[in-house]
């Protein structure tokens, strides 16, 4: 193992920087964007753009394309967590939040009503000045 490493110096300095730059990207955006969830975001109905400016087709499939693609950036930097250093699963939930594809009310509800993921999220909003996430009851969802 050792030899391996002393052999590719460079490849492992790489996967250190990586680790360590996706860590620290991961405490940074993951908590702001937690903070920015409407509180009733999981118990009221789907949400739309009020504002004019969103209704503008180009200005909508830009928007989509845009948080589409960085909610998935963040999808595979939260399933590298999983073995790297980082809030993984916290990742895992806010990609999920970010991205559009049928079924996802369902599993934004399924995946915020684990005890570990709202502890953690509420926490985040807690030391943000937010108020906590509401969670319909799971019979409501079903």
């Amino acid at each position: 193992m050792f030899r391996y490493l002393s052999d590719h110096a460079d490849l492992a300095g790489w996967v250190m920087f990586f680790s360590f730059a996706v860590f620290v990207g991961g405490l940074i955006v993951v908590p702001w964007l937690i903070v920015r969830i409407p509180a009733d975001y999981f118990v009221s109905p789907r949400h739309r753009y009020s504002n004019t400016l969103w209704r503008h087709p180009i200005f909508r499939w830009f928007g989509l394309i845009a948080k589409n693609l960085f909610g998935s950036i963040l999808l595979i930097l939260g399933i590298l967590m999983l073995v790297l250093p980082g809030q993984g699963l916290l990742t895992i939930a806010v990609a999920i939040l970010l991205m559009d594809f049928p079924g996802k009310r369902k599993l934004e509800q399924r995946l915020i009503r684990q005890r570990s993921i709202l502890r953690a999220a509420n926490w985040l909003r807690r030391r943000g000045g937010a108020p906590p996430l509401r969670v319909s009851p799971q019979s409501e969802i079903e």
